[in-house]
């Protein structure tokens, strides 16, 4: 029963490792990145759009996933 939990754990890993690789890819950078395409000309006052937030956001939570997988690998391996 641990290993079923143990290889859940890992693919949860593995599923985060790469949406952290591909969110911080998204990001903009000086130059607007690739995240620029698709937030178009939608800005809110502050000056950064809303898929930009939203990129933050998700970023945010995948980097939480990918740590307390990381941290549960390490312990429970």
């Amino acid at each position: 029963m641990g290993s079923i939990w143990l290889n859940v754990v890992f693919i949860i890993h593995i599923i985060a490792c790469l949406a952290v690789i591909l969110l911080i890819l998204l990001h903009s950078g000086k130059g607007g990145g690739i995240s620029g395409l698709f937030s178009g000309m939608v800005e809110t006052f502050d000056g950064s759009g809303i898929v930009e937030k939203n990129l933050d956001r998700i970023t945010i939570i995948s980097c939480a996933i990918f740590g307390i997988t990381s941290i549960l690998l390490f312990i429970f391996q």
